[in-house]
Formats: C-alpha cells, sequence, structure tokens
C-alpha cells in the first residue's frame, strides 16, 4: 500500500512552516499517523522545510 498525497495531508494538516523532520514525525505521531507515513517522515532528509510546496516535494522524492 502507498501512502496517497489526500492522507499526508490529513496528518500534516494545521502545522506551522518553517518545519523540521523531527516535528513533523512527532506531529504525524500526535495526529494518529499511520506506520507507513511515520516511516516516510523519518525518511526526510534532516532539514527545515519552509513551505507545504517544499516538503511535498521532498516526499515525491521518496516514492
Amino acid at each position: 500500500m502507498t501512502v496517497s498525497g489526500v492522507e499526508l495531508q490529513e496528518y500534516l494538516a494545521g502545522l506551522d512552516y518553517p518545519v523540521s523532520r523531527e516535528d513533523l514525525v512527532r506531529w504525524g505521531q500526535e495526529n494518529g499517523a499511520s506506520t507507513e507515513v511515520l516511516q516516510m517522515l523519518h525518511a526526510l532528509p534532516a532539514e527545515e522545510f519552509s513551505s507545504p510546496a517544499e516538503l511535498t516535494e521532498a516526499l515525491t522524492t521518496l516514492a
């Protein structure tokens, strides 16, 4: 099963940017993200994302 953009948006809605990978993982855990979503977030480069578009771009390179 792959993670859809809609599923990611569900878990990441309401984030304040900029956001770090660690913040994304914590946010996902606190909001009940699936194991697959959390694995994707852990696989992101350890950097800060300044906008939803930048985060989306990083996530698409993982697929």
